[in-house]
């Protein structure tokens, strides 16, 4: 009796992830609630269809190479002071990359979700998109403005980099969990999961 009360005490308490797997309950509490699919079976059906999907595909990857050269150039410049108009440029290069990028994918969002933005799958990384975005825009209006010199400039542009990896990231981890969800599906469909 007085070990029955203890392993309750110890039970409700343990909150390892391991405790399953060691032979003991897991407490409902404790118990991770199951999310809901990224896509519905129609939503995957227009996303397979979708030429946005190749769009975003593509353009993904080059706004990538696009930064990783910027931010060689935008650090060179805060080092060594040399190749401003080089950093600059790249800045507005990357810039317009990530325009492209969110108009094709707001586009992409409607013909998937119906909406052009924040649809529950991609809510999050859209709300950190639009700061993203907000930085970014910042960087272009201080240039044209000439309200920040060209080292303020280069520490806004870092910034909106730092921000961009942040939501860079959140897109990939989706994008993983979304080809999770593909191979269930494909397994599901070959009779291979119950």
């Amino acid at each position: 009796m007085f070990t029955q009360l203890i392993g309750r005490i110890v039970d409700s308490l343990d909150c390892s992830p391991w405790g399953g797997a060691a032979g003991r309950s897991i407490s409902p509490a404790f118990r991770q609630p199951s999310r809901p699919a990224l896509y519905t079976p129609e939503e995957r059906r227009r996303r397979d269809a979708s030429p946005w999907t190749v769009v975003q595909g593509v353009l993904a990857p080059v706004q990538f190479i696009v930064f990783l050269v910027s931010l060689c150039l935008v650090s060179r410049f805060l080092s060594t002071g040399l190749g401003e108009h080089a950093a600059t440029a790249s800045v507005v290069a990357k810039t317009l990359c990530l325009y492209a990028i969110m108009i094709t994918g707001c586009i992409w969002e409607r013909e998937v979700f119906g909406r052009y933005l924040f649809a529950p799958a991609f809510y999050w990384e859209d709300v950190f998109s639009m700061l993203v975005l907000a930085l970014h825009t910042a960087y272009l209006l201080a240039l044209l403005s000439g309200a920040l010199d060209a080292h303020s400039l280069m520490l806004l542009a870092l910034a909106a980099y730092a921000a961009y990896v942040i939501n860079a990231a959140q897109f990939v981890l989706k994008l993983r969990s979304a080809r999770r969800e593909d191979d269930g599906w494909q397994a599901a469909g070959m009779g291979l999961t119950s």
